[in-house]
């Protein structure tokens, strides 16, 4: 990224960036961006603690009067928003992630906010999980300005608040748009790259068949991923460029694949027999179902290898990767907005795999 790119509206000693949701996926690669970039960075989260430079603000984003007393004095310029919490409905998903983003926004009104940047993602068009892909979607590649599902919705619900509150309060926001996010995390409810790290470990270590847990259509058909680190540059682009205020924009790496393509690939890496590697065949088969006969390996798979993490329930998300790669049809996003607003930004999508799981590794929650 061009120092242009990232040219701040304010001078870079005074970019104080708030992160919600920081433990994440995306919140620990933009805390790495930003800090890496000479940022002062806080972070919000239940219980927080100062660390590599980076101040923690301990709040419940879901108790108004906890984030007015945590925030009562902080003075962010930036916020990245990138926190939700799963409910068992879509009204309780919009209830909760509404308020949550209308509360923290609500309790900054004294700061000198000058732009918030919003995580969602692709089931803007394809819908929420209890009605996944079950109305009439827009065609791929999906693009920004195609009208909202007549769906209820929490993004929507989210992007609501954060327009209301941007009015209200004089900041610019951006709403960044990802797929299937891939990046360092520990204890996150989405997180493919490393549930898949994990399903290759049980593969080799109980001399199972490494299958594909998805549908025909994901299979065959063309897909694309966001990289973590890619969203974090994405996100501090929009929050620090004239172009990207104001605007949703889709973020994806850039390249396309199929699963029939990647799925050995990635076997390769993590050190499947060939032999072992299962592609679709007949019907999907989810993970969840695959894995639940051998969850209760993992601890003596986890002191064999001597790796930090004994509880798989940390490590892998079936239910989220199975709902990804189960979709039953095509999902492409186009990102020519982006690329016409000036963000160039790519990742070769294998390589931010590769790369990921020799990072889990070098962490030692895999072996």
């Amino acid at each position: 990224m061009t120092p242009d790119a990232t040219a701040p509206q304010s001078t870079l000693p005074h970019r104080r960036a708030l992160v919600v949701g920081a433990s994440g996926i995306t919140g620990s690669a933009l805390v790495q961006r930003l800090s890496a970039d000479g940022w002062q960075v806080s972070a919000l989260s239940r219980s927080a603690g100062t660390r590599d430079g980076v101040r923690g603000i301990a709040a419940d984003l879901r108790d108004p009067d906890s984030l007015r007393t945590a925030l009562a004095d902080e003075q962010p310029t930036h916020v990245f928003f990138t926190a939700w919490q799963r409910q068992a409905t879509e009204a309780e998903n919009i209830t909760v992630n509404g308020g949550m983003v209308r509360d923290l926004l609500a309790a900054l009104d004294h700061a000198p906010l000058e732009h918030v940047a919003l995580v969602t993602g692709l089931k803007h068009y394809l819908g929420p999980f209890e009605a996944y892909a079950a109305s009439e979607m827009p065609d791929t590649p999906f693009h920004e300005e195609e009208p909202r599902l007549d769906t209820p919705n929490f993004y929507y619900a989210q992007e609501d608040e954060l327009m209301a509150a941007a009015a209200r309060q004089g900041f610019t926001w951006s709403v960044h748009r990802s797929h299937t996010v891939i990046g360092h995390a520990v204890g996150n409810a989405m997180n493919m790259g490393l549930t898949i790290a994990v399903q290759a470990t049980l593969a080799k270590e109980l001399d199972l068949d490494f299958v594909f847990p998805g549908s025909e259509a994901q299979w065959d058909g063309l897909t694309d991923m966001t990289d973590a680190g890619l969203l974090a540059e994405h996100m501090v682009w929009a929050a620090t460029s004239p172009e990207g205020a104001d605007e949703p924009f889709n973020i994806v790496n850039g390249d396309v694949f199929r699963w029939r393509w990647m799925w050995p690939r990635l076997a390769a890496h993590l050190g499947v027999d060939p032999a072992r590697v299962v592609g679709y065949q007949d019907a999907p088969r989810p993970l969840e179902q695959q894995m639940a006969p051998h969850e209760s390996a993992w601890p003596a798979i986890a002191a064999r290898h001597g790796l930090v993490e004994p509880d798989i329930t940390r490590l892998a998300s079936w239910w989220h990767t199975d709902a990804d790669l189960g979709r039953a049809m095509e999902v492409v996003t186009d990102m020519s907005k982006s690329r016409e607003a000036g963000f160039t930004g790519y990742r070769r999508t294998e390589r931010a795999f590769t790369d990921l799981f020799d990072r889990y590794r070098s962490d030692r929650l895999v072996p």
